[in-house]
């Protein structure tokens, strides 16, 4: 595992999976909508590709010639029903197909374990853009990895948990479920599986 190209690396934990990549050596490329998000102490150490994971070909120029692709597309605070994640989902999956790519790791939702009647109203309408990403995922035939966090938190990194297939807990580190999304593309146990993922207690 060499190069990664990582999609929503301006965000909360997309940075956070970004410092994660550099650190461990990997070449990163930074896909951004706005080159001026990405930090001063990053912009030397990764490639920033600007694009719109809604255009196809931004993305596939994004995708080839990496080994692997983590997805950690989000709307900030914005809790209105979108498309964006699944129609950039389906354009990641088609664009790895095409450059030949296996591998992808996808930050979604614990709200996805839950049954839908039983997710908080504010989050139905996002939730429901998760799941089709979530199915896109599934269906993809590539080496996935679901990621699934409980409340993000802002505080520095410990010891993390994962379960497949549950939430064990209610809480994750931004800086742990960065790591964990990088680190999981090398830990072969957890493809094609979802993954709960919390701060060990």
């Amino acid at each position: 595992m060499e190069k990664v190209v990582i999609f929503g690396s301006t965000g909360m934990t997309g940075l956070c999976a970004v410092e994660a990549a550099v650190k461990k050596g990997l070449n990163v490329r930074a896909f951004v909508r706005d080159p001026s998000k990405v930090p001063n102490q990053l912009k030397n150490s990764v490639e920033v590709v600007q694009g719109d994971v809604l255009n196809y070909n931004e993305v596939f120029n994004a995708v080839k010639d990496v080994d692997a692709v983590v997805v950690v597309l989000g709307t900030r605070n914005d809790l209105k029903a979108t498309t964006v994640l699944s129609e950039g989902m389906r354009n990641i999956i088609n664009a790895m197909k095409e450059a030949n790519v296996e591998i992808v790791s996808v930050c979604l939702s614990a709200f996805l374990f839950y049954e839908p009647e039983k997710v908080p109203p504010m989050f139905k309408d996002l939730n429901a853009d998760h799941q089709r990403q979530f199915d896109l995922v599934k269906e993809s035939g590539l080496k996935f990895i679901a990621v699934l966090p409980p409340h993000i938190a802002d505080q520095p990194g410990s010891d993390y948990q994962i379960k497949h297939d549950a939430s064990p807990g209610r809480a994750i580190s931004k800086y742990d479920l960065g790591r964990f999304l990088i680190d999981c593309l090398t830990q072969s146990e957890h493809y094609g599986k979802i993954c709960g993922i919390s701060t060990k207690h």
